[in-house]
């Protein structure tokens, strides 16, 4: 897998010294289901509550509340802009998986997992508990082993037409060049990426493109300066101007 989308999952309150966020690169085996581990914690008890602004990236998370081992999850597909308060203090682990990845049945997914325990049958909850107590360094290879065990159950595998797409993403800019683009019919890239990424083909387009508005990057363009405005409030409930003064990315 090659790294042509480098997805920018959240945004988080103007820097703050006592707020620590690392993204660390899974190793090399890996790469082609896991974007990133990140780790999000306060290093002392902040004097107001903390706000997360969770970005639509078309990525799933697996989310470990280091605070209990029961608080954890998998987020469901076709995650939407959230904005979150994670209080004044919190620390967690998390797995960003690339779009399209995840190949499991979508009653193992969840929502609002800063606060609700995991009643699913991974073992999420053990692997939290073996994660607890530890640096972040000597917890990748606790991260590592339960992906793998996710790749060898089936329930994740790479997926080869949204890696075509990352990698031709100068190159389209309509759902059309998309689809010629894997060598689907519209049709077919319809059921496959709702059913991978739980993206119709023009949501997740839409996905790609504020995505290279936050790298700052020219491809995947808007048609003009309204457009890109209009597009970015309505997936972030913010103008560009008012999320850059708001948020870091």
């Amino acid at each position: 897998m090659t790294a042509m989308y480098n997805p920018k999952g959240n945004s988080k309150d103007r820097t703050i010294g006592e707020v620590q966020f690392t993204e660390t690169p899974p190793p090399n085996h890996l790469r082609a289901v896991v974007h990133r581990f990140l780790e999000l914690r306060t290093t002392a008890p902040l004097p107001a509550d903390y706000r997360f602004h969770a970005l639509p990236d078309a990525c799933t998370y697996t989310i470990f509340d280091q605070r209990d081992p029961a608080i954890t999850g998998i987020t469901r597909l076709r995650a939407s802009s959230e904005e979150l308060s994670l209080g004044q203090s919190f620390h967690f682990i998390n797995i960003r998986f690339l779009p399209g990845v995840w190949q499991g049945d979508h009653s193992h997914l969840s929502f609002g997992l800063i606060n609700t325990p995991y009643t699913g049958p991974l073992p999420l909850r053990d692997t939290n508990t073996a994660l607890i107590g530890h640096p972040h360094a000597a917890q990748q290879a606790t991260l590592t082993t339960f992906v793998e065990h996710l790749l060898d159950l089936g329930l994740m595998h790479p997926n080869p037409v949204t890696q075509a797409i990352f990698a031709q993403m100068e190159d389209i800019h309509s759902v059309a060049d998309m689809a010629t683009a894997v060598d689907y019919s519209p049709r077919q890239l319809q059921r496959l990426l709702k059913r991978t990424t739980g993206f119709t083909p023009h949501d997740f387009l839409k996905i790609l493109r504020l995505q290279q508005s936050l790298l700052g990057e020219p491809s995947l363009s808007y048609a003009d300066q309204s457009h890109f405005i209009h597009a970015f409030k309505k997936a972030t409930g913010y103008t560009p101007g008012q999320f850059s003064k708001k948020f870091d990315v």
